[in-house]
């Protein structure tokens, strides 16, 4: 293929990791939607336990992969697909097969490191698939092929969940691991000659970290911005438990999840196009005044008595107000994302702005787990597993859901979790406000020509 050619046409290889990629995500995603309840019902933690549990494995998930790409290049990409893949497997029938803490624990860290090691062979194939030319082709298929295994994922699990038990979600995943174990046995084999990744060694991430985390500029808005990323994780962490608790065990969180991913396909071209040129800090400013309003309109289905009825269609007052929730959150992201990386790369030093925009997402590293903790402690204290409270108020509770009764105590200010998660939003609106006034200020001062 020319290096200036435009195409649509990529080698085997490439084909074959983005098909073994849509498996790891179906896999992934089809777990983490569920892994708080599974905590909760199958190994028998707590809501806060739960918590702490599912936030750090959602957090290492994306610091791991910053060390695994040099053990790819070490072994080649093939035998560390086939080694992640392996340990995907495992992992998550770890998790079918025990329900005690220990083993459990063991299978999420074996899904971490699995994970961990996919990501960076996966970019890489499809960088090393492609040309200058169609690189961007290649990338706009790669994450295309991430949300819709996302997508497949949580709209699997849940007839699973509902008809066989959340204990069962695990072997999903499992099987999901395996199909893409066997593709990439039988048919994956990259071409050794084009090289591998370009991951750094061990030494250098680490000396990489350091330098960015240690730049109080960069991680101040590491962590303005995990403020955002913590709301919209919600859609794993407490969101999943709110609508079981306070719907029904018949409901589909995971398919709300996907109203995320669909709202994102169907209009970051048009912002994107829209924003394209604005400074990336309004851009960003935009998502964090419209984040707040999802945790409010989540919240806002406590204001409805009964059923709500658009255009004649019934539908449960958690339902209608998560779809505007959740679409609200899409949109944020649209304008967030495509400009984050961009205002990140303007806090860089000069010269170091590819160290820094190699660890600009550990923002969903600290959202992750400042967001699950806190959702277990606020769903412990207003919106509690039933099987917690005493007989009778199990039995107030099953009546309600079952429409023949009032809201039990226990759960009248369950929607008090997404007015916390507004605070957090509006927190870091003002925080951001105070970022891009402080950092003018001092531009300003250093070369008023140039101040941004």
């Amino acid at each position: 293929m020319s290096q200036g050619a435009t195409t649509w046409r990529f080698p085997r290889p490439f084909w074959t990791g983005n098909a073994s990629e849509l498996c790891e995500r179906a896999a992934y995603y089809g777990t983490f939607i569920a892994l708080r309840t599974y905590l909760i019902r199958v190994v028998g933690l707590d809501d806060v336990q739960s918590g702490w549990v599912a936030g750090m494995f959602g957090g290492w998930i994306y610091l791991v992969p910053f060390f695994t790409g040099a053990l790819a290049d070490r072994i080649g990409f093939r035998n560390a697909l086939m080694m992640a893949f392996a340990l995907l497997t495992v992992g998550y029938s770890a998790l079918g097969v025990f329900s005690t803490l220990g083993p459990v624990i063991v299978g999420l860290v074996l899904i971490v490191l699995g994970g961990a090691i996919v990501k960076p062979v996966i970019t890489g194939t499809v960088s090393k698939s492609s040309t200058e030319a169609n690189r961007a082709r290649a990338f706009s298929i790669f994450y295309m092929v991430v949300n819709i295994g996302s997508f497949t994922g949580k709209t699997i699990v849940a007839p699973i969940r509902i008809q066989m038990g959340v204990e069962n979600v695990p072997w999903f995943s499992a099987a999901a691991s395996l199909i893409a174990l066997i593709v990439v046995a039988l048919i994956y084999f990259p071409d050794k000659q084009k090289g591998e990744s370009q991951a750094k060694s061990v030494s250098e991430t680490l000396q990489g970290m350091w330098m960015a985390m240690s730049n109080l500029r960069f991680f101040s808005l590491i962590l303005i911005t995990a403020g955002f990323w913590a709301i919209q994780g919600q859609l794993y962490a407490s969101m999943p438990d709110y609508v079981l608790r306070m719907a029904g065990e018949t409901y589909k969180p995971e398919w709300y999840a996907n109203i995320n991913p669909l709202v994102v396909v169907l209009f970051v071209v048009m912002i994107t196009q829209m924003v394209r040129k604005w400074q990336p800090q309004n851009s960003i400013l935009v998502a964090m005044i419209l984040i707040p309003f999802s945790a409010i309109s989540m919240a806002a289905s406590a204001w409805f008595d009964g059923m709500v009825n658009i255009f004649g269609l019934q539908m449960h007052p958690i339902t209608f107000m998560m779809i505007i929730g959740i679409s609200i959150q899409g949109l944020a992201e649209c304008f967030l994302s495509p400009k984050w990386l961009e205002f990140a790369s303007l806090q860089a030093p000069p010269g170091k702005e590819g160290t820094f925009l190699g660890f600009a997402h550990m923002n969903t590293f600290f959202a992750w787990i400042f967001g699950f903790v806190f959702s277990g402690f606020l769903l412990s204290k207003y919106c509690p597993e039933p099987g917690t409270l005493d007989a009778t108020e199990q039995l107030a509770h099953t009546a309600y859901l079952a429409g023949n009764g009032p809201l039990p105590e226990a759960y009248a200010h369950a929607h008090y979790l997404w007015y916390a998660y507004c605070g957090v939003g509006l927190i870091s609106l003002v925080a951001l406000l105070i970022f891009i006034g402080v950092t003018r200020k001092i531009d300003a001062g250093r070369n008023p020509a140039v101040a941004r």
